[in-house]
């Protein structure tokens, strides 16, 4: 969904044409892969930040125009509400000192985002749901001026034939809402990490990743609350699914297809039945036809930028002007520092690196099924979860992460070349902070409880811990 688009409003002979020219790339992109035509080069990691803008009263800031065209740097992008911004990392090969060199890189940016922010008299915050959103600020007023969004709107509320979407969420408490347009989806900023990986490995890679979503979920949870209601351990996950539903074609063996879900099973054989899927069970939502040559793959990506898989397969371009595979995990929440998101990635990394390495990989471990329960019951109850894995008894999240993956974590790390001293350090800090069970979920929660729902006062405090870039579990408890 980076791309813009040039128009908001399509025929039926847009979708059809569209439809017409995704399956043209699709089975060019299957045949290129047969050919060894894609990047099958060593391992990347890069990944994106999805933040706030909020005011002086910690409350949502609608001027990202603004702040982007201060900012004035190709790395960054607007998100679908105006109080929303994007911050990008370059790609770095994942080996040696790619960790603390991904740690600089976001840090400059990020130094010079808050400055941005501050010139405008308003703030830059990393955190998965801001405490103090309400519902009226999620009005299409607050829509960044972008047509692919304005044609988005326009499109999810066609297909649904005009029905509001109805969020219903069950947690500590009990949230139900209505919203009459898509802007419900921007309540929910995200962490996004990308593994660039060749493509005989991807449909490994693209499993793992499944199957490791469950433990990054429980160890970075960030998002306790909306709309001022104590629901899950991370919200997010349940406010994306539903703030989008739309659905696909029907398919007797499934069922409806959902277009933000944990998607339908392992890839079997090639990461390239992921876009087969795309194309043979989810109707163009953005129908926006093009004169591009087959091998740019255009209609094909914006079409998976419609299907919002939490780990989400993409096809890219770099220097060589070749294209690539690279897997994009999309499961945890911004923040809550800089040192955490860092941490997050190495732990992410080693460990899918070690469960591709392994016989029988991810999959020989859990089946779909076992990693799809384990993903919603971390996302409801974090650390304390209790979850499947290679084995009929549960165990605990922390219990599981402490004593099994993260070694495997530094094992991967160490077989991909990653400085071992950059590997002890960030892993260090998701082993300390699961330790003490002091997620940014635990400590929001910790705090409305010495102060009362004061949910300006929450997130004035957590932002300026952040400033401090000290790991959340070395934040005092109020």
């Amino acid at each position: 969904m980076g791309q813009e688009i040039d128009n908001t409003r399509f025929t039926p002979r847009d979708a059809e044409r569209f439809r017409e020219l995704v399956t043209q790339e699709t089975r060019l992109a299957r045949e290129m892969a047969r050919q060894g035509h894609f990047e099958s080069g060593e391992p990347m990691a890069g990944f994106e930040i999805e933040a706030w803008l909020v005011t002086p009263d910690e409350l949502p800031a609608s001027l990202n125009e603004r702040f982007l065209a201060r900012f004035d740097d190709p790395m960054a992008t607007p998100e679908l509400a105006s109080f929303n911004v994007e911050l990008n990392t370059e790609v770095h090969p994942l080996r040696e000192r790619v960790l603390s060199a991904l740690h600089q890189e976001i840090r400059t940016t990020w130094e010079r985002a808050c400055d941005t922010a501050e010139s405008l008299d308003a703030h830059f915050l990393m955190m998965g749901i801001l405490p103090t959103l309400m519902p009226g600020d999620l009005c299409l007023d607050n829509m960044s001026a972008m047509k692919r969004y304005r044609a988005l709107n326009r499109q999810v509320f066609q297909s649904r034939e005009g029905r509001p979407v109805h969020l219903d969420i069950n947690g500590r408490e009990h949230l139900v809402h209505d919203h009459k347009d898509v802007m419900l989806e921007a309540a929910t900023t995200s962490f996004q990490i990308h593994l660039q990986t060749p493509l005989e490995v991807a449909h490994r890679v693209y499993n793992a990743a499944i199957a490791v979503s469950a433990p990054m979920v429980a160890l970075s949870a960030n998002a306790p609350y909306l709309f001022g209601k104590d629901l899950w351990e991370e919200t997010r996950i349940p406010v994306f699914e539903q703030a989008v539903e739309v659905g696909g074609f029907q398919d007797a063996a499934r069922g409806p297809m959902r277009r933000v879900s944990f998607g339908s099973g392992y890839a079997r054989e090639s990461i390239m039945e992921c876009f087969q899927e795309n194309l043979d069970h989810f109707p163009p939502l953005l129908p926006m036809c093009g004169d591009t040559p087959p091998e740019a793959f255009s209609h094909l990506r914006l079409h998976n930028g419609t299907i919002w898989r939490w780990n989400r397969p993409l096809i890219g371009f770099g220097a060589s002007g070749r294209p690539h595979i690279r897997i994009e995990h999309r499961v945890m929440p911004a923040g809550p520092t800089l040192t955490d998101s860092i941490a997050n990635a190495a732990f992410f990394y080693g460990l899918v690196e070690d469960l591709v390495s392994s016989a029988g990989g991810a999959e020989a471990l859990l089946d779909f099924a076992t990693a799809k329960d384990n993903f919603y019951l971390a996302a409801r109850h974090g650390l304390e979860a209790h979850l499947h894995w290679n084995s009929k008894d549960r165990i605990s999240a922390r219990e599981l992460i402490l004593k099994d993956l993260l070694p495997r974590a530094r094992r991967g790390l160490q077989h991909l070349g990653v400085a071992q001293a950059d590997a002890h350090h960030y892993l260090e800090v998701v082993a300390e902070r699961v330790q003490a069970r002091a997620t940014a979920s635990h400590w929001q929660r910790a705090w409305v409880k010495a102060h009362g729902r004061d949910m300006a006062g929450l997130t004035r405090a957590y932002r300026l811990h952040q400033m401090t870039d000290e790991p959340v579990h070395q934040w005092p408890l109020p």
